[in-house]
């Protein structure tokens, strides 16, 4: 880190640095605080300023005006051959290996350098061990020039999102120290960049790398696969160079240069046999040659060996023993063979390497990690055996040979081995020694050994090395870690550390803006710190859940919601269509009583029928029951079909085509209102008043008639219709014939009260008609050629009597006699019915 709290910068260690000596993990697990002052790092991440607290939890707030970093210069020619070196493997201790050659590549080569020149993006296809790194290195020295940002070497092996590779490329070629820039802003700064990319390990095909190349557009891409990687996509415009085995020539040649020596012809005859094999990968010959020059100092074929008399206290005995050539299975499989003729320190570095997934730690650990202080040379020969392949800047085993080495017991102690890495690892990210960036370059390791180690270990590894991954810039490895941390103090029950956890993972959701998972987690880390009663802490997450919640206020304002305007009426009159129409919500009026009481005319039937057949019908708007807000609410009227059949569907075409018309036809135009009755004079009224009253008169004069007549002493039977109580007096057969005196029939509404008359109405009730609709109990007798018969019920007072309808007859041109003197019209509902 920049600084260390109480340490000055020259007791810290330079980057790419061994671990400080150590020979054995200690025994008991220490705390981040134990191991030495609490490393405080502050970082800008997107619009963020974070400061990176492994105590109580990374701190978060934004960048404050005028604190802004200013736009990043790239790298000139001599920082980026520095970065290029920080990149490459580490140097091994011991003398330096040979390089090997690259024979039969020419031609694929020139092809390559060829392709990038002309900015082409070409994925180099090739199995494992075909000599895809070998090959990327040989054009990389080739392509220095090409690019205005020179070369960029990338490691793919895990990256499966183009996320951390942008901005593993982004660090390369811009100086942004303690800087990690939001999306927005790398995606600017990554179209800017011209470079010849050569991304090894690639693992990642399809839409992902679609993204990865859409972002860098400028860039000419080198990308090495396995063929079972995902395929590129159709339109991605990328070359595909296939990377075969070699030749019978190329492959003797290859095995003379690491043995150093001419191969005999029992050599020459099983080099063969084993190009057969191997299909001629130069992986298969790199070991043959390995297990060739075991099998000359076992045989004691060097001539030094052959003049010096062996030793007393050397192991090599004294008599030559002849070691026949590998079998073909053996050179087809050789890790067991190999592994059998190193050395102990070399047999141990491969069960650690089993046990954590295939990754070899730094050769400064081994020396801890075996228990031997010469164990660092371990890696420089199993890699001269072709145990080890380089990947970034680190060593893995090869392909295929941890499954060998598994098979013959060496994975028998992976747990074991798991631990002892993680207790290891524990001590040394969490010294303060150890800068931020050598722990991103063992990240694979550490994250393997916390994979296989047990709660205990795997708390505490998470706990020191996610403030050092977070400090890195290496957010993948910080994810994984604090979830790998978090799962592991559940299971041990460490309320606190879990707290911690879900506060860091809270943080890097909202650093990388995505509040949802941000609030569950800063929400479950408040939680917990609450029942520990952990105010510190407590506070740190509140403050990060209020970025949170201002972060999705400033969302919701900048993006508001879409609403739509009603169109003008005069569009509405002069649409030919039924339309969708946004009407505004608007609180219902209010009913008055005499809204109520106002009568509704309703048009005739065919009148109704022909109107709804001539135009469009109109569904109004629902208005809302309730006061609502002051901002439109949308609401969407129903459409109705346009076209009509007189007749009714009898397919289902036909109703498709009658809901939605292919060719609509023209609405015809509407049917003419009828017009309004004009308002009667003032002399008119008077008249009709008169006639009311003489109405009112013959209907009281009738009551008395049939008062007299009716006798109370009989009940109507039960199933009898009609309205009496009292007997029916049975009229001769009369046709009902309407007087001249009688008003003209009205439709069956409600009329309204006497005092109140409506224009074009009579002010007084006409006779048989009263204005409510009480059945009465009293008989009635009506004489022939008079008004239609009623039943009425006397009021209390003899003065101004109210009588009450029971039933409302329309009398019509024709009309039928009935028995009991009810007249029946036709096409009339039955009296008393």
């Amino acid at each position: 880190m920049d600084r260390t709290q109480g340490r000055t910068e020259q007791d810290e260690q330079p980057t790419g640095g061994s671990a400080p000596a150590a020979p054995t993990a200690p025994a008991t697990p220490v705390t981040p605080a134990a191991a030495g002052p609490a490393r405080v790092v502050s970082l800008t991440a997107g619009g963020f300023a974070l400061t990176v607290n492994p105590v109580d939890g990374s701190e978060i707030e934004p960048l404050r005006p005028g604190t802004e970093p200013a736009r990043p210069a790239k790298r000139d020619a001599v920082a980026r051959a520095a970065r290029t070196a920080a990149a490459r493997p580490p140097v091994l201790p011991g003398p330096a290996a040979p390089a090997r050659p690259l024979p039969a590549r020419e031609e694929e080569r020139e092809r390559l350098v060829r392709l990038l020149g002309r900015g082409r993006s070409v994925r180099l296809t090739g199995p494992a061990g075909s000599g895809r790194s070998a090959l990327l290195d040989a054009v990389a020295d080739r392509c220095a020039g090409l690019a205005p940002d020179g070369v960029v070497r990338l490691s793919g092996y895990g990256q499966q999102q183009p996320g951390e590779l942008l901005h593993a490329l982004y660090a390369t070629v811009y100086e942004a120290e303690r800087e990690r820039p939001g999306r927005v802003e790398l995606l600017a700064r990554v179209r800017e960049i011209g470079a010849v990319v050569l991304l090894d390990d690639l693992e990642m095909g399809g839409t992902a790398l679609d993204e990865l190349m859409r972002a860098t557009p400028e860039c000419a891409y080198l990308l090495a696969a396995t063929p079972d990687t995902r395929a590129p996509s159709d339109d991605s415009h990328i070359e595909e160079v296939f990377l075969g085995g070699l030749g019978k020539a190329e492959c003797l040649e290859l095995l003379e240069a690491g043995v150093g020596r001419p191969l005999t012809d029992e050599e020459i005859a099983w080099a063969g046999d084993l190009r057969f094999a191997s299909e001629g990968l130069p992986l298969r010959f790199v070991q043959a040659a390995a297990l060739l020059r075991q099998r000359d100092e076992l045989n004691h074929s060097d001539e030094d060996d052959e003049e010096e008399e062996p030793g007393v206290f050397e192991e090599r005995p004294r008599d030559a023993v002849h070691v026949p050539l590998p079998t073909l299975a053996e050179g087809a499989a050789p890790a067991e063979l190999l592994a059998s003729r190193v050395s102990e320190s070399a047999r141990a570095a491969l069960r650690i390497a089993c046990a954590l997934g295939g990754e070899l730690p730094h050769h400064a650990h081994l020396p801890a990690l075996v228990g031997d202080t010469h164990a660092d040379t371990a890696v420089a020969e199993l890699l001269a055996c072709g145990l080890l392949t380089p990947v970034g800047t680190r060593y893995r085993l090869a392909a295929g040979v941890a499954r060998q080495l598994e098979e013959v017991g060496y994975g028998d102690t992976a747990s074991e081995e798991a631990r002892t890495a993680a207790r290891h690892y524990a001590w040394w990210t969490g010294h303060a020694s150890v800068v931020p960036e050598r722990v991103a370059a063992e990240a694979d390791a550490v994250l393997a050994a916390l994979a296989g180690a047990d709660v205990v270990a795997a708390v505490l590894l998470a706990r020191t090395a996610a403030p050092a991954f977070a400090a890195s810039l290496h957010w993948e490895a910080w994810e994984r870690v604090l979830r790998s941390g978090a799962e592991a103090a559940r299971k041990a029950g460490e309320v606190a550390e879990q707290a911690y956890f879900h506060h860091e993972l809270g943080v890097l959701a909202l650093c990388e803006e995505r509040l949802d998972r941000a609030r569950a987690e800063l929400e479950t880390s408040i939680g917990l710190r609450g029942a520990l009663a952990d105010k510190r802490g407590t506070v740190a997450g509140r403050r990060a859940l209020a970025l949170v919640v201002d972060r999705e206020t400033a969302g919701a304002a900048a993006s508001p919601p879409l609403r739509l305007e009603a169109p003008a009426p005069a569009a509405l009159a002069a649409a030919p269509e039924a339309v969708t129409v946004a009407t505004p919500a608007a609180p219902a009026a209010p009913v008055t009583p005499a809204d109520r009481a106002a009568p509704r005319v309703t048009p005739s039937a065919p009148a109704s029928r022909a109107a709804s057949e001539a135009s469009t019908t109109r569904v109004p708007p629902v208005a809302a029951a309730v006061p609502v807000s002051a901002e439109a609410v949308t609401r969407m009227t129903p459409v109705v079909p346009v076209t009509a059949r007189s007749e009714t569907p009898a397919t289902l075409s036909e109703v498709f085509e009658d809901a939605f018309p292919l060719d609509p036809k023209p609405t015809p135009p509407p049917a003419p209102r009828p017009a309004a009755a004009p308002a009667p004079a003032p002399g008119r009224r008077r008249l009709v008043l008169l006639a009311g009253a003489g109405a009112l008169a013959v209907v009281a004069l009738g009551t008395v008639v049939s008062l007299a007549l009716s006798s109370s002493d009989s009940a109507p039977p039960a199933q009898d219709p009609a309205v009496t109580s009292g007997p029916t007096v049975t009229a001769p057969e009369t046709t009902a014939v309407t007087s001249g005196n009688d008003p003209a029939p009205e439709p069956p509404a409600s009329a309204p009260p006497a005092e109140t008359p409506e224009p074009g109405q009579s002010a007084a009730p006409t006779p048989g008609r009263s204005p409510a609709r009480t059945p009465s109990r009293r008989p009635s007798s009506t004489p022939p050629n008079s008004a239609p018969p009623t039943a009425v019920s006397p009021t209390p007072t003899g003065a101004q009597p109210t009588p009450t309808v029971t039933e409302t007859v329309t009398p019509s041109p024709s009309a039928t006699t009935t028995q009991t003197g009810t007249t029946t019209p036709a096409g009339s509902p039955v009296t008393g019915g």
